[in-house]
């Protein structure tokens, strides 16, 4: 019985520990990207691209403000949300080149697609490369600005 309740102590851990992962380390970007252009050319909704790592800080508190901060409801309200994991910057730098965003000035960087695929803004500057100093209220007033203008291209 004392085995059975470590096991499932173990379990527990692990489970709570992929959770708190916002990066998936195995999934194939341009299949999520793709499915999810996909869904967007029924309901013509832009696609955030979010280029990112689990070791990272910033990206760690850009995903706290996209899910349950200020950002959450501006975003899942217009936007599909699709994160793509860079690896210590050694997995998916195609994809990210492929839409004009330098990974180079850091990570978090994003980009807006169209439902077409055609990009509606990019970071090009390393804009959320520091989004612990930014906190919530920064990186929220940061996704008003560059959502507003995406969706006037839209």
């Amino acid at each position: 019985m004392k085995m059975l309740h470590a096991l499932f102590f173990v379990f527990l851990t692990v489970a709570a520990t992929a959770a708190d992962t916002p990066y998936n380390e195995t999934a194939d970007a341009k299949l999520e990207i793709s499915q999810a252009l996909t869904q967007a050319a029924t309901n013509k909704t832009p696609i955030i691209v979010v280029f990112g790592a689990n070791w990272c800080g910033d990206c760690q508190m850009l995903n706290i403000a996209m899910t349950s901060g200020a950002s959450a409801s501006l975003l899942s309200r217009d936007f599909k949300i699709v994160k793509v994991n860079v690896g210590h910057f050694d997995k998916n730098l195609d994809v990210a080149k492929s839409y004009g965003v330098p990974l180079e000035k850091g990570i978090p960087a994003v980009v807006i697609i169209s439902a077409k695929n055609e990009v509606l803004y990019a970071t090009q500057e390393g804009e959320l490369a520091n989004a612990g100093k930014m906190g919530d209220k920064g990186i929220y007033e940061f996704f008003k600005r560059v959502t507003a203008s995406a969706m006037a291209k839209k």
